[in-house]
């Protein structure tokens, strides 16, 4: 042991200052040596070593959160700031960052429909908050990137890992989700109830912690490696010593409402320090490995193995003391089962305990008392007097838990005799007639009862409240709301031939269709010579949309007629149709003067409405019509769209035919020529690119092709209208289809995309970097043939 190392931890100081339950703890970078604070008390505090007396200094005091302050972290280090920022997240739905020296928030992140209650910093400025809303959410800087949907309760922990891109989430849902740029990869199933806590091990190992009163630790790999048992009741928090995160040693603390705090080596637990305070919400350790907790009673607690840095005898006893005093409710189980009558009197305390952190109860005088075994004094130190019930309807700390979230009450309420009871969930800030109402309108009861169950809120709370309550209420019951992206609108011509698009051979009945590059001397199809090294950057910010347009419409024609000899009675197109259908595909292809009519476009409709097996040469011409303007409004425009998307996306099915699944992305990419179809496009891009991401799987390479192309168009989109949550989508999902395809042509669109993407935008150029996007296509600058490819993707990572 080092020197003045005592072995055991003990008490070094007590700080008082937060008026209410101490949530969250964050040690700090500046000052060195300090943590951060937060409170119910709605403050958040920042705490510097103080050098004479051993104990901290409170320097500031921040305000910025209209209701409790729950959770906080630390952004590292920038430019911008070199001292860092502090960030906190409260039951306002809010996220305030505050600089190290003011007591006013920076900036507030609003987005989160619900309390935000956990949050962790990454590299490059990110930020993750996990919410009541049963989402977390990606912030880079001011602006939130993107938003990860998948659990059932509240995310209730999160954390950003070492490795660029991966995040995991904890949920009241008992589950564990790990996250790639932003979809999730895997779910980690196993706690018994909600997640509360986790922490990184290493770059393939973390631990979780629940309120089914176990610590797990697993790989990321989705393996439980082990389970660690020793706590009696919900455990809140969970922190690893800074310095011994690997492999062979690891030594973590956790805390929880068995009013303990418990120090871990090696998988054991070492040491169990019980604390005056019901629930001990959270710990941080500091780089000199003591550890401070937050508890219940507003107390901050620090505690440390060296001899020097411990509180005086005066200081010891008097914790002591009051740990002796408190009342323990045998209810909460922390003491298992308690039979008056067998207990033993004090000399049972002559014998000396087995294991540190060991409990004896004993009968004194008629009341009973607890004691805990300390291996380090070698003595048992009294840790409070059991009482029969407290008679309070609930601790003043709001741990009752009702679908994830935690409430100061939630009431029982039986509407009449004979029909089920209700629970009502209610916390002392809320409003109780809005309760009130909020819960018959959930549970479809008769408004007339709306006095009532108010008055009963009021009487049951002793009306207890909150003063200045933000007007914002929240009902604690919706879930989040789906965010839709504004529309861009811009004009765009219909524009000729791009030489990115292969000339295609139309192969009928197959889809691998041969992709031959058109000659000419556009940078884009590779035939261009460039001598030069410093070669200018001719790939992106790409302008246009990049189109499909290569088509044999006699073979197309021919392929359709075959095709209607095989279809049913009424699906069946009749001589006159097929001949409209001619029209149409000559006033699209050539750009004729002649205007597609309406009967041309329902005869159209008709034919794509065929069956899976015979419907592709109707795709066909549907991919060659859109774009023309007039087909475009009519298919993208406000009255047709939702039939329109529906179709294309049907065809999106990895089970589905490939010549189906080709044509659909083809169409989709085919219309953003004009503004009917980009308006569209970017309005159901959640939907769209949900979808397509899936067809990733298939081995096609014109697949892939055409969703490369796809991408791009919504890079071209997205870098004109600047839509960031657009752009954090984008990045995310061409990310993952990256992983996937192997031919160039396709890799070559998606670099090109990604150029695109964060061209001119410091925001994004973050994000990518922290989405790990240059590890991903650091391969491709050293791809001999063709050359546009190492090109393309050197002046992208240029740019990251």
């Amino acid at each position: 042991a080092m020197a003045g190392d005592g072995g055991a931890y003990r008490l070094c100081c007590s700080l008082l200052g937060h008026q209410q339950d101490v949530r969250g703890l964050a040690r700090s970078l500046f000052p060195g040596g300090g943590f951060v604070s937060v409170s119910r008390d709605r403050t958040a505090r920042l705490w510097a070593p103080d050098g004479l007396n051993r104990g901290f200094t409170e320097m500031h005091c921040m305000r910025g959160h209209s209701n409790f302050v729950s959770c906080v972290c630390i952004i590292p280090p920038s430019d911008l700031y070199p001292r860092g920022l502090i960030a906190t997240g409260g039951n306002d739905h809010n996220i305030c960052i505050f600089t190290v020296d003011h007591t006013a928030p920076l900036y507030v992140l609003k987005g989160h429909k619900n309390a935000v209650c956990s949050l962790s910093s990454g590299k490059f400025g990110t930020l993750l908050s996990g919410s009541w809303d049963t989402t977390a959410k990606v912030w880079l800087n001011d602006r939130c990137m993107m938003t990860l949907q998948g659990h059932a309760g509240a995310i209730w922990a999160v954390k950003i890992l070492p490795e660029q891109g991966l995040m995991l989430t904890g949920s009241a849902d008992k589950n564990i989700k790990l996250w790639k740029a932003g979809r999730c990869e895997r779910t980690f199933t196993g706690h018994e109830d909600c997640v509360r806590g986790l922490a990184i091990l290493s770059e393939t190992e973390f631990l979780s912690c629940a309120n089914d009163a176990s610590v797990r630790r697993w790989k990321l790999s989705g393996e439980c490696l082990h389970m660690y048992y020793g706590h009696t009741s919900y455990i809140y928090s969970i922190a690893v010593f800074p310095h011994c995160k690997g492999k062979f040693i690891f030594h973590f603390v956790t805390t929880g409402e068995d009013r303990s705090l418990r120090i871990w080596s090696q998988g054991e637990c070492a040491q169990t320090i019980r604390l005056p305070a019901q629930s001990i919400w959270c710990c941080c350790v500091l780089d000199n490995s003591d550890i401070v907790v937050g508890a219940s009673d507003g107390i901050i607690r620090v505690f440390t193995k060296s001899l020097e840095r411990a509180a005086s005898a005066e200081e010891i006893q008097a914790f002591e003391n009051e740990l002796s005093q408190a009342s323990i409710d045998p209810k909460t189980g922390d003491l298992g089962d308690i039979n008056v009558d067998d207990l033993p009197g004090k000399e049972h305390l002559k014998d000396p305990g087995t294991r540190d952190g060991q409990t004896r109860l004993i009968k004194d005088n008629g009341k009973v008392e607890a004691y805990q075994w300390s291996i380090s004094e070698g003595r048992w130190i009294k840790i409070g007097d059991v009482v029969g019930s407290s008679g309070a309807t609930q601790q003043t700390s709001g741990k009752v838990l009702f679908e994830g979230k935690e409430y100061d009450y939630v009431f029982t309420i039986d509407v009449n005799e004979s029909g089920p009871s209700y629970k009502l969930p209610y916390n002392i800030s809320d409003d109780p007639w809005l309760t009130a109402y909020n819960f018959l309108q959930k549970n479809d009861l008769n408004p007339m009862f709306l006095d009532q169950v108010a008055k009963f809120i009021i009487d049951n709370t002793k009306g207890q409240t909150l003063s200045n309550i933000s007007a914002q209420f929240s009902d604690p019951f919706t879930g989040a709301g789906r965010y839709v992206p504004g529309s861009s609108s811009q004009s765009n011509t219909v524009p000729t031939a791009d030489p990115f698009t292969g000339a295609g051979r139309y192969v009928p009945g197959s889809a691998s269709n041969v992709v031959a590059p058109v000659g000419g001397l556009d940078p884009y199809t590779g035939t261009g010579a460039y001598q030069s090294a410093e070669a200018e950057n001719i790939y992106f910010p790409k302008k246009d949309a990049v189109t499909f347009d290569q088509a044999n419409p006699t073979q197309i024609l021919g392929k359709l007629k075959e095709f209607n000899v095989s279809a049913t009675n009424e699906q069946k197109l009749t001589e006159d149709d097929l001949i409209i259908l001619e029209e149409l595909m000559s006033a699209t292809c050539n750009m004729s003067a002649e205007t597609p009519t309406a009967q041309q476009i329902q005869t159209l409709w008709k034919a794509v409405n065929w069956p899976e097996d015979i419907v592709f040469p109707a795709l066909d011409i549907l991919r060659l019509s859109v774009r023309h303007p007039t087909v475009n409004e009519n298919f993208c425009g406000e009255k047709a769209h939702v039939q329109f998307i529906h179709l294309l996306l049907k065809f999106l099915n990895p089970e589905g035919k490939q010549a189906n699944q080709l044509l659909a992305l083809r169409a989709l990419c085919n219309c953003f020529v004009s503004e009917a179809g980009q308006k569209l496009l970017m309005e159901q891009r959640d939907k769209i690119l949900t979808q397509a991401i899936e067809m990733k799987s298939g081995n096609n390479k014109n697949v892939h092709i055409a969703l490369a192309t796809l991408m791009l168009n919504y890079a071209v989109c997205l870098h004109k209208v600047n839509n960031i949550e657009g752009k954090a989508q984008c990045l995310s999902v061409i990310n993952t289809v990256l992983e996937v395809v192997k031919d160039l042509e396709a890799v070559f669109r998606l670099l090109v995309a990604l150029g695109t993407l964060v061209s001119g935008d410091t925001n994004a150029v973050e994000l990518a970097k922290s989405l790990g996007v240059d590890s991903q296509i650091k391969q491709y600058a050293s791809v001999p043939e063709p050359a546009k490819v190492k090109e393309c993707c050197r002046f992208v990572l240029h740019l990251l």
